[in-house]
């Protein structure tokens, strides 16, 4: 062999070193743009923004993460492979400091914040009844 030429296999269409070098964490709110399969037979992007929940696997090929939004008052999440080729891009659009590596109490934390709302109407509700009946 003339020279020691190292040939590059490219095992994935995504760039696996852009990747690794994405540093956010639980917390972050982020942008993922995901290819949606569409009624013609063509890929779209769609966006998905939410706030981080946690973050599994490191950098290894497994790596994924979980993104919550909350869409029309239901929590909604996804769990994306970091190196998927179905992702188009990652964007971070806001920084946060956790103390927590996994924030999964937020769930329950939105729920309670709803609940107490429900019953803030429910009580004018009652009132309104009350005020009407005299």
């Amino acid at each position: 062999m003339a020279g020691n030429k190292i040939n590059k296999i490219k095992f994935s269409p995504v760039d696996i070193e852009e990747r690794k070098k994405l540093d956010f964490k639980a917390g972050d709110t982020v942008n993922v743009s995901s290819k949606i399969l569409d009624e013609k037979g063509k890929y779209r992007l769609q966006a998905f923004e939410g706030i981080v929940l946690a973050r599994k696997h490191g950098t290894e090929a497994g790596a994924t993460f979980t993104v919550r939004k909350v869409a029309s008052g239901v929590g909604v999440e996804r769990i994306f492979p970091l190196y998927s080729p179905m992702i188009g891009k990652i964007e971070i659009t806001k920084r946060a400091r956790a103390r927590r590596s996994k924030l999964y109490y937020i769930r329950t934390k939105a729920v309670k914040d709803v609940r107490n709302k429900m019953r803030s109407v429910t009580n004018v509700e009652e009132v309104e009844e009350e005020k009407s009946a005299e």
